[in-house]
């Protein structure tokens, strides 16, 4: 067995031994953070501090722990990546019983999500459904070029925010709904960034991505007009909320900072560079989410 050149997954090696280790990195925890925030985005925008703690953790637990972990471990039943993937550097070879124990945690999220309200339920069962078409053969629609983006810019951008509005019962004013139609539109510019760097690996398996159906060229163009077009919906969404525009800028001049330069030079970077280029949009998807909280603040 190679020791990985990774400390701290080391020292949770030693703890839980490297096998429960394998099960835990293939539900890429590292990813957790970000898809909280975006969880909790919608909450706060919802009731402020204001929170209900026993709803807001459990479906947190629901959404984020099972229904996430749950859709990135069947991911890697399925592909069995040998490269870096998307917040798991140098992956294990998946335990033999990884696709057994991401049906349980997607079955669980969606039987337990029906003990929240309506908006919050239907919105965690849509991805639960997702999450399976999405990776699991005849169907796999992350083969198929435009279907893998939306379903992501749908699971994602739209309905994790909208989950986490919903588990507080309140109802979805329309302001907030052109929020989640940009974060969908968002997560469309940010999804061919996320592909770029495994084009080849994604070849390998005969796979169909809509990166390698349009090119890196005009994939980078594309997450450049689903930046703006996203925006614009940001912008109706404070609009209609009667707050300023001009904060929204900011986030406009994150995602062009980190896109505009990668589509000029995108020839001449290395995979480890078109890797790190997605992190960096991840960094920007940060400022829009700070950005939005602090405009649209109940």
């Amino acid at each position: 067995m190679t020791t990985s050149p990774f400390l701290i997954r080391r020292c949770c090696e030693k703890l839980l031994g490297p096998e429960t280790m394998a099960y835990l990195l293939h539900l890429r925890p590292m990813e957790w953070p970000i898809m909280s925030a975006h969880f909790l985005l919608g909450t706060l925008l919802a009731v402020g501090w204001g929170i209900p703690g026993k709803a807001t953790l459990l479906g947190w637990f629901i959404f984020v722990a099972l229904l996430n972990g749950g859709t990135l471990a069947i991911n890697s039943a399925f592909d069995n990546d040998e490269g870096d993937i998307g917040y798991l550097r140098q992956p294990p070879k998946p335990p033999k019983y990884l696709l057994h124990v991401s049906v349980v945690m997607l079955v669980a999220s969606l039987l337990l999500g029906f003990l929240l309200p309506t908006v919050f339920a239907w919105s965690n069962a849509a991805c639960v459904v997702m999450a399976v078409v999405y990776s699991v053969p005849p169907i796999r629609l992350k083969a198929r070029a435009g279907w893998d983006l939306l379903i992501n810019g749908v699971g994602f951008g739209l309905l994790t925010p909208l989950a986490g509005w919903g588990l507080t019962g309140r109802p979805v004013p329309m302001a907030f709904l052109w929020v989640c139609i940009g974060f969908a539109l968002l997560f469309g510019a940010l999804y061919p960034t996320t592909q770029i760097y495994q084009i080849e690996e994604d070849r390998s398996r005969g796979d169909r991505t809509l990166v390698i159906q349009m090119g890196e060229s005009l994939s980078l163009g594309f997450a450049v007009l689903l930046t703006l077009l996203a925006h614009a919906c940001f912008a109706l969404g404070a609009w209609q909320s009667q707050r300023s525009l001009l904060p929204i800028l900011l986030s406009l001049a994150a995602w062009c900072g980190v896109l505009l330069p990668w589509w000029k030079r995108w020839r001449t970077m290395t995979q480890k560079q078109h890797e790190a280029g997605m992190y960096w949009t991840l960094g920007a998807w940060a400022v829009t989410d700070i950005v939005l909280l602090l405009l649209l603040w109940p």
